[in-house]
């Protein structure tokens, strides 16, 4: 019978909310982590004596973490200090073509409408609306669910909403469904970026991707103090609901008894017992051998085929020129296909690269820019082959200087010096996290299947349950956190029906 003690390793989002909805239900929760901070992901650097957040860098779906606080009798707002974004990103092609969209969605279309053309805006407004449909659809019966399957999604649908999830095109890419909206491929690009949140292609992910579009529209939220402090107050809550958090403490294997979990043993030779252990990590970690050879079986091997994107990032303190940046900027290359052509079939950071720039020290609708330095983290798309190619201090050189060469065609010059840079490689994501390769999300959305092949909470073995990015229902913070819900929601029914 088991005596509900519970190991969750890995603080990032996904094993953070598991710890406090496991601790609020009074059982034994510890959770094990081998940084020194909460976050995984979620990371924060230090570069010429300023902290800058280095992972994800927008806060959405915020009711979630409502939710959250309050199922533990607490309240976000207690925690953090949020301001909602009027400017979502703004958006540029070269240093006369730049296109902002708004929290407001009226707003956003009088913005396309100046930028590319009455018919556009048009086709903007019913893609939101399509956009809205495929979330409502796929909220409560997809994202939601613990353990989705297409015949389990037809089922939870019902009569009525059969309708709707034959409407979403699930077949389609997202690059095809997007051309029934948008003739400018300007906007096809814009909107095909969403595939990008969750490390996929536009060309090959589906077009259910849709939906993050409406998930942004509900709001994107600036956090005071910076992203992670969204971690460092889930752990707060979690230990003031009474789990214990070890920093500093690597879990070097889950150990297996008799068929089911028994508790885990650290790097330095120790062993805890447990009746569950809550895996938050790249599900590849334990299919990989990374947390011993006992588990291995527990999921099925991803193969590095349908990894999903690895970056190549830059946080930089320095003084910027020209452009007036927002807090979220993109800057388009032209040809969006040959980008992720060389990416996910040459497996070469591209030649041409869309770059995402976060301004840490802007608002959204600043006048004036900040007076010296500012804090910047730059992103380019690369592939997750950080275990197997280098990417040496050369390649990364003649990188940079395509990236801030093509900041310049787009009217931003930055003032950059070598002491206040810190680059991260899709190398040193895979030593971050092993066994990715420096997969930021696990694995790659491309096909309408792929959805319903990401692991769930469950696993195989009897007590070992998976949290974070890498399982359902996939990437990015808010998706983070519901994976953390599920974990803990389905370890809670096992436990009952023992």
């Amino acid at each position: 019978m088991p005596t509900e003690k519970v190991i969750i390793v890995g603080a990032g989002i996904g094993g953070l909310v598991t710890a406090v909805q496991l601790a609020n239900r009074g059982l034994e929760v510890t959770l094990l982590e081998r940084a020194a901070i909460p976050g995984g992901k979620m990371r924060e650097v230090r570069v010429g004596g300023h902290l800058l957040d280095a992972g994800p860098t927008v806060f959405t779906m915020r009711w979630i973490f409502d939710e959250i606080f309050a199922e533990a009798g607490s309240s976000l707002t207690d925690h953090l200090r949020l301001r909602p974004a009027t400017i979502i990103a703004r958006h540029a092609w070269s240093e006369y073509e730049r296109l902002d969209l708004f929290a407001d969605q009226e707003r956003s279309a009088d913005a396309i409408g100046e930028f590319a053309g009455a018919a556009e805006a048009r086709g903007y407004r019913a893609f939101c609306t399509q956009a809205r449909n495929i979330y409502e659809t796929l909220d409560k019966t997809f994202i939601r669910t613990s353990r989705p399957s297409p015949l389990g999604l037809m089922g939870r649908c019902g009569v009525r909403g059969f309708g709707n999830l034959r409407g979403i095109k699930p077949y389609d890419s997202l690059w095809q469904a997007l051309g029934e909206y948008f003739k400018d491929q300007r906007l096809r690009q814009l909107f095909g970026r969403y595939s990008t949140y969750c490390g996929s292609s536009p060309f090959q992910a589906p077009a259910t991707l849709m939906l993050i579009a409406h998930v942004e529209q509900q709001g994107v939220w600036l956090v005071e103090g910076g992203m992670h402090q969204i971690a460092l107050a889930l752990a707060n809550l979690a230990q003031s609901r009474g789990a214990s958090i070890q920093y500093g403490t690597e879990v070097a294997e889950v150990l297996v008894e008799r068929g089911r979990v028994a508790g885990v043993r650290l790097a330095d030779g120790n062993s805890i017992a447990a009746d569950a252990v809550v895996v938050n990590g790249d599900p590849e970690a334990i299919s990989g051998g990374h947390l011993g050879r006992g588990v291995t079986k527990a999921i099925s091997r991803l193969t590095p085929a349908r990894r999903s994107l690895s970056a190549i990032t830059w946080n930089l303190v320095a003084e910027t020129q020209g452009f007036p940046l927002s807090r979220h900027n993109v800057f388009f290359a032209r040809d969006y296909a040959a980008e992720f052509n060389d990416i996910f079939h040459r497996s070469r950071p591209p030649r041409e690269g869309t770059v995402y720039l976060c301004a840490q020290d802007r608002s959204d609708e600043e006048k004036e820019p900040p007076s010296g330095t500012e804090r910047l983290f730059l992103l380019l798309n690369a592939p997750a082959r950080g275990d197997t190619y280098p990417f040496d201090a050369a390649e990364i050189e003649q990188c940079e200087q395509r990236v801030f060469s093509f900041l310049e065609h787009c009217g931003l010059r930055v003032k950059r010096r070598p002491e206040n840079s810190l680059v991260t490689t899709p190398a040193m994501f895979n030593r971050l996290f092993p066994a990715t390769g420096g997969a930021l999300y696990g694995q790659a959305t491309h096909g309408w299947q792929a959805s319903f092949n990401r692991p769930a909470s469950r696993t195989r073995i009897p007590g070992l349950y998976l949290t974070g990015g890498g399982t359902h229902p996939g990437a990015g913070v808010p998706m983070a956190a519901v994976s953390g819900r599920l974990a803990a929601t389905s370890l809670l029914a096992d436990l009952g029906s023992t």
